[in-house]
């Protein structure tokens, strides 16, 4: 048995986080119930991408209503009980001190993905806006149904106006994770949104002889198409990408009350996000999508698309293009990535 079924939702983040666990687990069962075993919801997922916001700030300036902007923002954000600079294994094996009077650290989203995952006996990867310290990291999360919390990643570069309010996360995070599936071994990573345009990042994760390469991302243009189709022939890895759609009426309530999107007088019904999700082979075929201006709001179903892939492909594959290991010329060339150890991890 090498084949699995995979999937990747076009979601869109609720006005809270309870709603948009919900709506999680609701599309999460939907997909249970047509055999999925691996799904990947879209970067910024849980705590929202507040898409138009400014937070006031221009340079040298920062304006009263962006830091109310910013209160909500962080307000809204998960907390996964993680440190500011990132615990590592010892927060995945649950080893760091809780509260007195708590049974876990955070806020119970960790423990609520969890039991989502081991209920539904899907892995869950989702994109995260997690909170540690005053400071806000974009992540993505790796959920087993089995054992749970795998490991997460936090976005090492955010891309322009990101930076303002998402801290950078360290490239310790770009370890891989490895489980089984029905039998099936999987070396597991992601690269979050324009992360994906870094070729060394890119290497960074091929070395570690990757099979499931995930990109959740919000760049819904027609050119991601094309990046992933590049990633899954350079990696020979399956490659998973979901994308955020929604219109701008869907958007948080704090960004859609402030001034920025007022002064652009747009419609309500038009899309703020489109998506392009989508699911590519390892010999950079298109297994499904992308699809545009759909998303989970009425129907989750609607919003997923699903394909059983041989992850035996990833090693015929590898007749020819192999970078974790001849082809990548390791005698003549060298990566180096500070606190990762670019060898494949064990199975």
């Amino acid at each position: 048995m090498t084949k699995l079924k995979v999937a990747v939702s076009q979601s869109h983040t609720r006005q809270t986080l309870a709603n948009t666990l919900i709506a999680l687990k609701r599309t999460a069962l939907a997909a249970a119930s047509r055999g999925v075993k691996i799904l990947l919801f879209p970067e910024a997922y849980l705590g929202g991408y507040p898409r138009t916001a400014t937070f006031g700030t221009s340079f040298g300036t920062r304006e009263a209503h962006g830091r109310e902007q910013f209160l909500h923002y962080f307000n809204g954000a998960v907390d996964l009980g993680d440190t500011p600079a990132g615990a590592g294994d010892d927060w995945v094996e649950k080893r760091l001190p809780v509260a007195k009077g708590k049974q876990y650290r955070g806020d119970g989203t960790r423990e609520t993905l969890e039991k989502i995952a081991s209920e539904t006996g899907i892995l869950i990867v989702v994109g995260v806006i997690e909170r540690a310290g005053g400071s806000l990291y974009c992540s993505a999360l790796y959920v087993d149904p089995k054992r749970g919390v795998l490991g997460k990643r936090r976005k090492v570069m955010p891309t322009g106006s990101e930076r303002l309010v998402w801290a950078q996360g360290s490239p310790s995070t770009l370890k891989a994770v490895t489980t089984e599936i029905n039998g099936v071994q999987l070396t597991i990573a992601a690269a979050i949104c324009w992360e994906n345009y870094m070729p060394l990042l890119r290497q960074s994760l091929y070395s570690q002889n990757v099979n499931l390469y995930l990109a959740p991302t919000v760049d819904s243009r027609e050119t991601w198409l094309p990046l992933m189709r590049t990633i899954a022939l350079e990696g020979r890895a399956v490659v998973l990408s979901a994308s955020q759609s929604g219109r701008y009426k869907e958007l948080p309530s704090w960004v859609t009350s402030g001034a920025e999107v007022v002064k652009q007088s747009v419609e309500e019904e038009a899309w703020a996000s489109g998506g392009g999700s989508c699911i590519v082979g390892p010999l950079g075929e298109v297994l499904a999508g992308p699809i545009w201006n759909v998303n989970d709001n009425s129907d989750p179903e609607t919003a997923l698309q699903i394909v059983e892939v041989d992850f035996e492909d990833c090693l015929r594959g590898r007749l020819d293009l192999d970078l974790a290991g001849s082809y990548s010329r390791n005698d003549s060339f060298s990566l180096k990535v500070e606190g990762l150890d670019l060898n494949p991890p064990p199975l």
